[in-house]
């Protein structure tokens, strides 16, 4: 077998390492006010670099991530791809402040033009997120940005995305033996376009070693780094410390017969998924390196027994709810603290309520219709909520295209918006009413519904409409009650 670091095109032109070396754990090293020398950080990133390992994947909040990739990149002149997030707080945002986070992280990279900027979105139900997407692809044009990709998206966004001529080449999401979600609807829809995914978390912070084999089970309180105290909540959903131990024995007799590590055989495993360009496995600079045991990966293939063996093991445990990206949006959150507080301070809502004279509560969705129709799009009296017909228009871009099902998710969104804009929430709606111009698209729509509010008790239909405009596919209108309690 090949004994060199395995490369892969993203995109015409672009090669990166299939091994990306993350440094998400910058920001680990770097907590309670601890500063990392830049120079001795960006030296420890050398060897991995005449390994073959090129790539590196950071973040605008990955602490000094940026400087010493920037720095490392001035000191050595060695070429390498550098990856980066940008990572906004929800609520509003400029086209200006698109273009100032872009050149915060090519100021702290000491670059011209970023090689892979990737975009985080917290609010699905604040189009804003399609706005910095669509501002990045003009910087993208204007040559700040080499390529664009996204981070922590699912399936019905990336849908969104790729038909609404948003250029991406990218998804970063979680894809482990433990997390299994991008393995269906992520990577058919990746393959359909092209679009690579780069696959975090495949070592679960270091529990899919031989380190834990057998160990008693940790307590999350007694873990002592972010990534550790991330997956243990991974393995708790997973189907608790036993079922993982399980899991850990069936990997560990396989990296014995093929004289590899634990690690090895987890980050194979991913890395032979067929949409999967390459896998990040973290490094904490100057303090533990993994190069070696890294090479390994590329010295040997999983034979059909041993993926039967594993894909065995993995129908042991429960699945990881929701798709990919969802811990980041809704419980459980599987975060290194559980929650959000460490990433978000508030979450506004998508729309400004306004109180009308007679004691309504009304929002606005943007669309030109209400200047025609109605002076609202969503009106609250009492308990009651009401959205009228809404449609995939936003400003003067259908977002969906030609889609149906992408339309579909954007005025479920802007659904969704308005009625956390008048203090309700989805478990409050009790009728969804879809009208679609063409009635063949009806089944799709019903199975992309049903996904979307799974569990809800509401009452929907699906007919046939006929809409305001041809480009127009969709329309969506809801009723809610508000529960007791919600504010």
């Amino acid at each position: 077998m090949q004994n060199k670091v395995e490369t892969i095109e993203i995109a015409p032109g672009f090669s990166i390492s299939r091994v990306l070396t993350g440094l998400w754990q910058i920001a680990d090293m770097e907590r309670d006010g601890k500063t990392l020398d830049l120079k001795t950080a960006a030296a420890a990133a050398a060897p991995y670099v005449e390994a073959g390992f090129t790539t590196f994947d950071m973040a605008d909040h990955y602490g000094s991530a940026e400087e010493i990739a920037g720095l490392f990149l001035q000191e050595y002149g060695l070429r390498v791809q550098l990856f980066t997030k940008w990572v906004p707080k929800p609520g509003p945002v400029t086209r200006e402040d698109v273009r100032t986070a872009v050149q915060r992280s090519l100021d702290r990279m000491q670059a011209v033009q970023l090689d892979l900027l990737q975009f985080h979105a917290w609010n699905y139900a604040d189009p804003i997120w399609l706005d910095s997407l669509f501002w990045l692809q003009e910087l993208k044009q204007a040559g700040l940005i080499r390529h664009l990709g996204v981070t922590n998206v699912d399936t019905a966004h990336l849908r969104v995305i790729v038909n609404s001529g948003i250029d991406i080449v990218s998804n970063q999401v979680c894809f482990s033996l433990l997390d299994q979600r991008a393995r269906q609807d992520m990577t058919e829809l990746c393959q359909e376009h092209g679009i690579k995914l780069l696959a975090f978390g495949t070592v679960a912070g270091g529990f899919l070693t031989e380190h834990w084999l057998d160990k008693p089970e940790p307590r999350i309180e007694d873990l002592t780094t972010w990534p550790q105290m991330k997956y243990k909540r991974f393995i708790d959903a997973a189907g608790g410390w036993q079922v993982f131990q399980d899991l850990l024995h069936t990997v560990a007799n396989i990296a014995r017969k093929l004289g590899v590590s634990v690690a090895n055989i987890a980050c194979r495993y991913i890395l032979e998924e067929p949409a999967v360009g390459g896998i990040i496995i973290g490094a904490r600079l100057g303090k533990s390196e993994h190069i070696q045991n890294n090479l390994r990966l590329f010295q040997f293939a999983l034979d059909e027994e041993s993926r039967s063996r594993i894909g065995e093991a993995l129908t042991k445990l429960k699945a990881i709810p929701g798709d990919c990206g969802d811990e980041y949006r809704k419980p459980p959150f599987l975060t290194a603290s559980g929650d959000l507080s460490h990433h978000l301070e508030s979450l506004p809502p998508p729309y400004e309520p306004r109180t009308l004279a007679d004691g309504r509560n009304v929002v606005l969705c943007g669309s030109p219709w209400e200047d025609l129709l109605s002076p609202s799009r969503a009106v609250r009296q009492g308990d009651h909520i009401w959205i009228s017909g809404i449609t995939a228009d936003h400003g003067d871009r259908i977002i969906g295209g030609k889609d149906p099902i992408a339309q579909l998710h954007f005025t479920l969104d802007k659904v969704e918006g308005a009625l956390t804009s008048l203090g309700g929430r989805l478990t409050d709606v009790i009728r969804i009413q879809v009208g679609i111009s063409n009635l063949g698209d009806k089944g799709p729509a019903a199975a992309a519904l049903e996904k979307r509010y799974a569990g809800l008790s509401s009452t929907n239909s699906i007919a046939q409409a006929l809409l305001e405009k041809e480009e127009y596919m969709v329309e969506v209108r809801a009723e809610a009650i508000v529960k007791e309690g919600a504010k």
